[in-house]
């Protein structure tokens, strides 16, 4: 071949290359705004959030061909957990008194933002009077006698920890926090900390899978000088929700009853009221991007694998790695012939590269993964981390299948608030990890 039809050639594969990376991700992008929509109600279970994520899931399977482990075709593998949810007004009025008087200046605030009901709370509607309990009390004997005294069943007590430091106080403060009684309800007000986003002052949420008789809100520290409030919060515990795994996979044409695995989680913290949803672009819309990309390039003819490469989307991850756990106890094919499983789990930055959980663990393994991202310069840093129960790798771990779970550092502080969105997550390294991924399951597959 002469040098001037090698140099077309290997512009030719060049601009192929280009062209496939940023199809890949527009795709990516794509997914990652369809999942974090509001549409998807937060993925989570007010207006069956999960169920329409996991229907798109199962279109996008159904559209590359893969194959579904169940006998009626379908992707889906049901399991039912009790969670406690917010469908009704979350609604919340801050008042301050004006020298005695009733009611002075006021203000309407908004959930995700203001406050954060927490998870497990109850309904509840009304007017009520805010007590306060901070340092000015507990370290005064005639107010905290007298605090101590209130009838407080009609009142909402606000406890402040700030400028309270000797661990007796310190400890009756969050006791009286966690472990309410004879108040009608709890205030907390929040300062900021290095564990909140840039345009959330509040602590990350989660989920409840019980309902308490007393609830419990998270405010706005600045919030902390309220005297009384309206509340309109709308609760429903269900004992048994019923929600789903979406699985499918594609057969290898060589080694069919050896399996990779690419697992990830779907579901999100869904709404908090009839208006405020949590996107979860981050998390964990964007691991669901990358396994999507993945499969839709694996069931490509050119790209078949030699053995099988299942894909597993996970439900009930945010309420306690529910969905990788029923399934480990409800396996679709023998666990021993799962030569490697990689589970994703927030891949939307990469600046500092990736954090690689049970990487010390399977040290052979991971010491491949980067001398390949070392060879190819994809990341700046692929980092190891030991083992650790905080995604859906855990349990496949615990029945000792070689498993990393892999998520990227760096960029947008985002997490388990209203501000992990579509429109702000970079998708830094997205296609670079993409490769590099794909290069260690082609390894991986060729043994």
């Amino acid at each position: 071949m002469s040098f001037r039809k090698y140099f077309q050639l290997l512009f030719f594969l060049l601009l192929n290359a280009t062209a496939l990376y940023s199809q890949d991700r527009a795709y990516a992008k794509k997914v990652i705004d369809t999942l974090a929509s509001p549409s998807m109600h937060g993925r989570g279970y007010v207006a069956k959030g999960d169920k329409i994520a996991a229907n798109y899931i199962s279109d996008q399977f159904k559209s590359f061909g893969l194959t579904s482990f169940n006998i009626s075709g379908t992707y889906f593998q049901k399991f039912n957990f009790p969670i406690n949810t917010f469908p009704g007004k979350v609604e919340m009025t801050f008042y301050w008194n004006d020298k005695g008087k009733d009611v002075g200046q006021f203000e309407k605030c908004k959930p995700g933002e203001h406050f954060l009901v927490h998870s497990d709370s109850p309904s509840v509607k009304g007017h009520f009077s805010v007590v306060v309990l901070d340092s000015s009390v507990v370290y005064d004997e005639v107010k905290f006698a007298n605090f101590k005294k209130r009838n407080l069943k009609k009142s909402f007590v606000m406890v402040d920890t700030s400028g309270v430091h000797t661990q007796i106080e310190l400890a009756f403060l969050n006791n009286f926090s966690k472990y309410p009684l004879g108040v009608k309800g709890i205030l907390i007000p929040i300062k900021p900390t290095s564990m909140t986003s840039s345009c959330s002052r509040l602590t990350p949420w989660d989920f409840s899978m019980r309902q308490s008789t007393i609830p419990v809100i998270e405010i706005e520290y600045t919030y902390k000088n309220v005297t009384a409030i309206d509340l309109n919060i709308g609760a429903k515990f269900f004992k048994n929700y019923s929600s789903q795994n979406v699985l499918g996979y594609i057969k290898g044409k060589e080694n069919p009853d050896s399996f990779i695995v690419f697992t990830a989680h779907y579901d999100h913290l869904g709404q908090m009221g009839k208006t405020v949803y949590f996107p979860g672009a981050n998390d964990n819309a964007s691991g669901i991007a990358m396994l999507l990309s993945l499969a839709k390039y694996y069931s490509q003819a050119e790209h078949q694998p030699k053995c099988s490469i299942v894909f597993m989307a996970f439900g009930g991850e945010e309420v306690g790695l529910l969905g990788s756990q029923f399934y480990t106890t409800h396996p679709l094919f023998p666990m021993n012939r799962i030569k490697f499983l990689i589970n994703m789990d927030i891949l939307g930055t990469g600046e500092e590269g990736i954090m690689v959980v049970n990487g010390t663990i399977f040290d052979s393994q991971f010491k491949t993964l980067q001398k390949i991202n070392s060879d190819r310069n994809y990341l700046v840093a692929v980092k190891p981390r030991g083992k650790a129960a905080i995604s859906d790798h855990y349990f496949f771990t615990e029945y000792k299948v070689p498993s990393f779970y892999i998520y990227t550092l760096g960029g947008i502080k985002a997490y388990h608030d209203t501000c992990d969105r579509r429109e702000t997550l970079p998708l830094t390294k997205f296609e670079n990890l993409f490769s590099l991924l794909r290069d260690f399951t082609n390894w991986e597959d060729s043994l």
